[in-house]
């Protein structure tokens, strides 16, 4: 597993672990113990010895630095690509060099595959956006194609924002909730397709686990909900007011173009998951917010 420190990952590990799994974490360092292994994920042919993959069952890869950090300079979107990118490349090179190679690669992706949305709802088979995340989004998945070529089987997780208070957007968020200072973004009209933490790791393990299901997968709860009901869900769960707006030009004047993430809306469903038979543990919103926040105290 690569990114295994990471907000999933760690989730993820985990939960493989408690049930009897032994996980193999790809680290860049010099690996500490017996569950690591060092790579260099830019390295292409030579980061990471075949040999280390060779009679392994999966590998899960969630590499990526992270998207909203920072502003998005020419540089940090370099970045960005080749943590992604360059990284599935000198994975699924040794992934194709072992004998015998895993059976299954479940890689990252995300709904910026899909571009800005609007109002419409989309599918795996909907077709691509435009923008930076779209063509992100795109190329990463592209990577894992040798892959799939060398008869691997590969799910690309269409991941959308997982809702946590560990980490990413939620815990975030929460420190100015919590003091009355929720707000919805621009016109709080665009749509946030979410899910719970519990629930992308459980999706993870069901797709580990059925061999029928390849290719793009929505990782995102079947209710996404607007920005304006998301703030609403979470101040109520919260017991507090959010009655402020933060303009769209005011966001974009602060962050630039990674503003875009925030005001674009994502309509996601996760058709593919619901055929197979997956059942979310947290479906809509309102349950999962008081399940993560409930369940280590407010």
């Amino acid at each position: 597993m690569s990114g295994s420190t990471g907000l999933i990952g760690t989730a993820l590990a985990d939960s493989l672990r408690r049930e009897g799994a032994e996980v193999l974490r790809l680290v860049r360092r010099p690996a500490t113990s017996a569950g690591e292994t060092q790579w260099d994920p830019l390295a292409g042919a030579g980061g990471l010895d075949p040999a280390v993959l060779s009679g392994t069952d999966a590998v899960v890869h969630l590499s990526g630095a992270p998207l909203a950090s920072r502003r998005w300079t020419a540089s940090r979107k370099q970045e960005l690509r080749a943590s992604r990118i360059a990284s599935t490349t000198t994975l699924v090179t040794a992934m194709t060099a072992a004998q015998p190679p895993p059976a299954v690669l479940l890689s990252g992706s995300a709904i910026g595959w899909y571009g800005d949305t609007g109002e419409r709802e989309v599918h795996e088979t909907s077709p691509g956006g435009s923008g930076f995340l779209a063509a992100l989004a795109r190329d990463w998945e592209a990577a894992t194609r040798p892959a799939s070529a060398a008869g691997i089987r590969v799910v690309n997780l269409r991941t959308g924002v997982v809702l946590s208070r560990r980490g990413g957007m939620l815990a975030a968020l929460l420190p100015l909730f919590r003091l009355g200072l929720g707000s919805r973004l621009g016109a709080g009209r665009q749509y946030l397709s979410w899910i719970s933490l519990a629930d992308e790791v459980g999706a993870a393990r069901f797709l580990l686990d059925h061999d029928q299901i390849q290719g793009a997968v929505n990782l995102t709860a079947p209710h996404p909900v607007t920005n304006t009901e998301f703030t609403a869900a979470l101040a109520s769960t919260l017991g507090r007011p959010a009655l402020l707006r933060l303009p769209a030009p005011l966001l974009r004047a602060g962050l630039g173009e990674l503003s875009s993430e925030l005001l674009a809306s994502a309509r996601v469903l996760p058709r593919n998951l619901e055929k197979a038979g997956y059942a979310f543990r947290y479906p809509d919103v309102n349950t999962a917010l008081a399940a993560e926040l409930k369940s280590r105290g407010r």
